[in-house]
Parts: C-alpha cells; sequence; structure tokens
C-alpha cells in the first residue's frame, strides 16, 4: 500500500550518511539519487524511504506525532538499526524492547535523525 515516504533534511550530506549507515542494516541501500532528494530501498518495487530538503525552500522541521516504521526481520535487527540510529548521530525515544504484553510479540527501538524525524525499527513476532 505504502510506495515509498519522505522526510525532509537541512544538511543534506549529513542525512545521507546517516540513513545510508542506518537502512544498510535492514538491507537498504540508494535506488534513486536524484542529487538533493534520494530514495533508498530493498527491492525492486518494494517499498522505500527517501530524504529531501523541502521544495519550498523552507527549513525542514519534523512532525508532531509522525513517525516512519521500519520493518525489521527479527529482534537482533531491531537493536542492530537503533545502535546504528545512535552511533550515527540519532537520539534515543526508546531503547529496543518489548512493547505491550509479551504475547503480542511486538519488539521495538524508537530514535530520532539529525533533523528531528522520530523512526522506529520493529519485529512482530515470537522472540
Amino acid at each position: 500500500m505504502i510506495g515509498y515516504t519522505t522526510v525532509g533534511t537541512n544538511d543534506f550530506p549529513k542525512a545521507c550518511t546517516f540513513y545510508d549507515t542506518v537502512l544498510a542494516e535492514l538491507g537498504g541501500k540508494r535506488t534513486m539519487d536524484f542529487g538533493e532528494f534520494v530514495v533508498w530501498g530493498t527491492a525492486p518495487g518494494a517499498p522505500g524511504f527517501s530524504i529531501t530538503k523541502p521544495f519550498d525552500g523552507n527549513t525542514a522541521t519534523s512532525g508532531n506525532g509522525t513517525m516512519i516504521a521500519l520493518a525489521a526481520p527479527d529482534r537482533a535487527t531491531v537493536d542492530k538499526v537503533y545502535d546504528s540510529a545512535i552511533e550515527a548521530g540519532g537520539t534515543c525515544e526508546g531503547k529496543p524492547g518489548i512493547r505491550g504484553d509479551e504475547s503480542m510479540g511486538f519488539y521495538a527501538a524508537y530514535f530520532r535523525d539529525l533533523d528531528g524525524n522520530k523512526l522506529n525499527a520493529f519485529y512482530m513476532g515470537p522472540a
């Protein structure tokens, strides 16, 4: 249903480096690069993640209540994505762990990128 998501950035080179590092943990690589608009994906036709400077020329801001969730294949990958994000300069919004009742199997970690955009990496399933 979702083709791709986009977040704005005010420091395009730093944001590219951040997402090259973080999304690589999920098998993501650059699938499109148009100078000031880059898309990462895992396979042709799969949903992608992109960054850009705002087209209207104004400052990029993060949305209050807006979050993008990145699906991981297992709990260990959630941990790797979170660790990569923090090591690359992101900030913690919730360390990796079970959310809700253990029986739901929802394991997630939350972080913000260099521009304040909130993301999470999650896995649904058994440990």
